[in-house]
C-alpha cells in the first residue's frame, strides 16, 4: 500500500492550492473548498503572486510562497513539499470543490493499492469537461473529454481508462509525490500530468475514475508555440519510454511526429520539428528519467505484491518552503 513512514501523525488529506497569478480565481477555489472542507484536512496555498488575504484566513489555510512568475507546475510543487497529509489533493485557482468531493478519492486510498483517483470534472451546467488523461505510444498527451455527456448520464458512459488526473486537479498518493519530488517541470506545464503518467504506470498502483467525486473546472492551460510544443513533446516520449516497449514506442513515435507536423502546417511545422530535434539531443536527462523510472519498476516486481509497495521517502526528504509568518487576522472593513 502506498504511505509514508510518517503515517501516524499525518493528516488524512492535503489539498493543495497552487495560484500561480490569478487572486480572484484563488479565492473563488478558497471559498468552495473551505465551505466543504472535510474533516482532517489541511489546506496548503502556494502562491506564485502577491495575497494580501483581506479575509484573514491564516489561521485555517497555509499559505507558503513561490518566487513571482512562478508556473503552475512549480507552484504545485511548492504546495506538495509543503503537505503532511497521507493523500494529496490538487486543485488548481479557479478550480471548485463540490459538496463530499473527497468522500469516495479517499476511501479509495484507504483500501490499499492506489496510486491516483481522477475526479470528475464538470462544467456549471453540468457538462463533463475531463475524466483525466491517457497518452499514447507515441508520446501524445490526450484529455479525456466526452464533452457531449452531462452528469446524468455519466453512470451509462463507458469512459476510457485514464492514465492520470489532470494537474489540476487530482488526488495523489503523497508517499508517490513525495518519491518523485513532484511534477518534473521538464515537460512544462502542458505536459506535465503526462509525464507524471509514466510514473503511475511503472509503480503498480492503481490509477482510479471515480465519477461521483466531482470538480468545477477553471482556467486550462494554454497550449505553447510551435517550437516549445516540439521540445516538450519530444521531452515527454523520451523520458517515458522505458515506461512502455521500446520497439513499438519508436514506430509508434514515428508516426506521431509526422501527425504533429500536419498539425502544425504550414507556419508551425518547420520550429516544431526543430524543438523536436533540441529535445532528442538532450540525453543526460532523458538517461536520469530512465534510471528513475527503471528503479521504480524494479521495485514493483521484486515485490511480492505490487499493492503493497512501500514508498517510505516521507515528505520530510522533501525541501521544506520558506513559510510565511501569520500575523494577526485582518478583517475587511465595512
Amino acid at each position: 500500500m502506498f504511505m509514508p513512514s510518517n503515517a501516524a501523525s499525518a493528516p488524512e488529506l492535503s489539498i493543495v492550492v497552487p495560484a500561480p497569478a490569478d487572486v480572484a480565481a484563488l479565492e473563488d477555489s478558497l471559498v468552495s473548498v473551505l465551505e466543504n472542507r472535510p474533516p482532517d484536512a489541511e489546506v496548503v496555498v502556494a502562491l506564485g503572486c502577491d495575497y494580501a488575504d483581506p479575509w484573514g484566513i491564516r489561521e485555517e489555510v497555509r499559505f507558503v510562497q513561490a518566487p513571482h512568475g512562478s508556473s503552475l507546475t512549480a507552484c504545485t510543487n511548492l504546495g506538495i513539499a509543503a503537505a503532511t497529509g497521507r493523500v494529496v489533493h490538487v486543485l488548481a485557482a479557479g478550480w471548485r470543490a463540490t459538496p463530499g468531493w473527497t468522500d469516495r478519492p479517499l476511501a479509495h486510498f484507504a483500501r490499499g493499492g492506489v496510486a491516483a483517483v481522477v475526479p470528475l470534472v464538470v462544467a456549471d451546467d453540468d457538462r463533463i469537461v475531463a475524466a483525466g488523461i491517457r497518452t499514447t505510444r507515441g508520446g501524445r498527451r490526450l484529455a479525456i473529454a466526452p464533452s457531449s455527456r452531462t452528469v446524468a448520464n455519466v453512470a451509462a458512459a463507458r469512459l476510457p481508462r485514464p492514465a492520470a488526473p489532470v494537474l489540476e486537479a487530482g488526488f495523489w498518493s503523497a508517499s508517490l509525490l513525495a518519491a518523485t519530488a513532484g511534477f518534473s517541470t521538464a515537460c512544462g506545464d502542458w505536459l506535465a500530468d503526462a509525464d507524471m503518467a509514466a510514473v503511475l504506470a511503472c509503480c503498480g498502483g492503481d490509477v482510479v475514475l471515480e465519477p461521483d467525486s466531482r470538480v468545477i473546472g477553471g482556467p486550462m492551460r494554454s497550449q505553447p508555440g510551435a517550437f516549445t510544443a516540439g521540445l516538450q513533446a519530444e521531452q515527454l516520449f523520451w523520458r517515458a519510454l522505458t515506461a512502455g516497449t521500446m520497439l513499438p514506442g519508436l514506430v509508434a513515435h514515428g508516426f506521431e511526429t509526422l501527425r504533429h507536423a500536419a498539425a502544425s502546417a504550414p507556419f508551425g511545422t518547420v520550429p516544431m520539428l526543430v524543438g523536436r530535434l533540441v529535445g532528442l539531443l538532450q540525453f543526460g536527462a532523458h538517461a536520469a528519467r530512465s534510471r528513475q523510472l527503471a528503479a521504480i519498476r524494479q521495485a514493483v516486481d521484486g515485490s511480492a505484491d505490487a499493492r503493497t509497495l512501500r514508498i517510505d521517502e516521507a515528505h520530510e526528504r522533501l525541501a521544506r518552503p520558506h513559510r510565511q509568518a501569520p500575523p494577526a487576522p485582518l478583517k475587511r472593513s465595512a
